[in-house]
């Protein structure tokens, strides 16, 4: 089975003065933003640029990226929590509200109407229409475990989602446990 590996370009070549954290895929899957610590965007294929906070003052670094299904825009997620909208509805954050561990990665739901955020102690904060269907506190991942969280999937069959400590282990959280490393 050949396995289409397109390539829409990268930003090795650019004048990025921070290194890329994340990356999202545009609807139709013919291009792909990369976004820098800093918010830098760079869009790639047909990926149209609708934005970033890179230049500007933001008050934690930039860790994560996801695409608005609904819209075709994109969110980007700081470490504090925060969270910037571009042709994307803001459904909510936790900047400036307490966090057991920074913020690490964020993902939308199908409908484009709701989106998480995933801590690196495990916790999940749903906004909008994505449904809070468990953390990895829940697992044994929280504050003070030796593996911290480092990823969040979807499963869009349930609506539910899978979370992965660094030592391999994945939790799901009304998603299927299909294993781990």
């Amino acid at each position: 089975m050949a396995v289409d590996t397109r390539s829409f370009g990268s930003a090795s070549g650019l004048p990025a003065s921070d290194p890329v954290v994340a990356m999202a895929p545009t609807r139709d899957g013919l291009g792909y933003w990369l976004v820098a610590v800093d918010g830098a965007v760079f869009p790639f294929g047909d990926a149209p640029f609708l934005g970033s906070t890179g230049g500007q003052a933001v008050t934690a670094p930039i860790v994560g990226m996801a695409l608005d299904p609904a819209t075709g825009g994109y969110w980007l997620v700081a470490n504090d929590g925060g969270v910037f909208g571009f042709n994307a509805p803001f459904l909510g954050s936790r900047a400036g509200q307490p966090l057991n561990g920074p913020v690490i990665g964020v993902i939308s739901a199908s409908d484009g109407l709701g989106y998480w955020l995933v801590a690196d102690d495990g916790g999940v904060f749903a906004f909008g229409d994505a449904v809070f269907a468990g953390s990895g506190s829940n697992f044994g991942s929280g504050p003070g475990s030796a593996a911290p969280t480092v990823g969040i999937a979807m499963d869009r069959a349930t609506g539910g989602y899978w979370l992965v400590a660094s030592d391999g282990r994945v939790f799901a959280c009304s998603a299927p446990f299909l294993g781990w490393a």
